[in-house]
């Protein structure tokens, strides 16, 4: 299993697409000079949603390499094969963590104090939207196709920008940070039963693709 996780780690660096990393890299840049304070927080977003599209785009990859067929030939139960995924997840989960925690040290070089609140809430950020993100995601890869996970990631992306944008026009981005610290205790339950019940579906799916 542990020659599982390090392929998909490896995949995840090595298949990062430079104009994707480029594009997001310029609006995180945008949104640091645009918006204060609260440039690290909103920037934390962002790269929290590459990091979860670049963990589902792996299985692009395999499917181009034809490593599915190959990958259930191994001999390691249904279990590990999908927990060897889950996990790599969570190990790329340093990658979100610790550019938030840089994006927020350089918020506060370009506009001030850094906030200890904005940063927490931008780590806790960093987290919570991955496991949600992929959660979702990996279920559908595994019963149905890489497409149908593009699609839900497609669909997961809509909520979070109407959320920034509901605090841009309305009450204002100062209001967003008491709102998602009221809201943290509640996601973080909610990310983490996603999380673990997203894996036992995608075990059965992985399994029923198998037989």
């Amino acid at each position: 299993m542990k020659g599982l996780i390090y392929k998909d780690i490896q995949l995840f660096f090595r298949g990062v697409d430079k104009k994707v990393l480029c594009i997001a890299a310029v609006a995180i840049v945008l949104l640091m000079t645009q918006t204060g304070p609260y440039g690290g927080l909103l920037g934390s977003i962002l790269l929290a949603m590459t990091v979860s599209i670049q963990n589902i785009l792996i299985f692009s990859s395999d499917e181009s390499a034809h490593w599915l067929t190959y990958q259930r030939s191994l001999p390691v139960s249904s279990r590990q094969v999908v927990a060897g995924k889950y996990l790599s997840v969570l190990c790329t989960l340093g990658v979100s963590t610790g550019g938030s925690v840089l994006l927020c040290l350089l918020t506060g070089v370009i506009h001030g104090p850094l906030s200890p609140s904005l940063l927490g809430l931008s780590v806790w950020a960093s987290v919570v939207i991955p496991l949600l993100w992929t959660g979702l995601c990996l279920p559908l890869t595994y019963w149905f196709s890489f497409r149908a996970a593009q699609l839900m990631g497609m669909v997961v992306v809509v909520p979070l920008f109407f959320l920034v944008k509901f605090f841009e026009d309305g009450p204002g981005l100062a209001a967003m940070p008491d709102t998602l610290a009221g809201l943290a205790a509640l996601a973080s339950g909610v990310a983490a039963v996603v999380f673990a019940v997203s894996y036992i579906i995608s075990v059965q799916g992985y399994q029923k693709a198998r037989s």
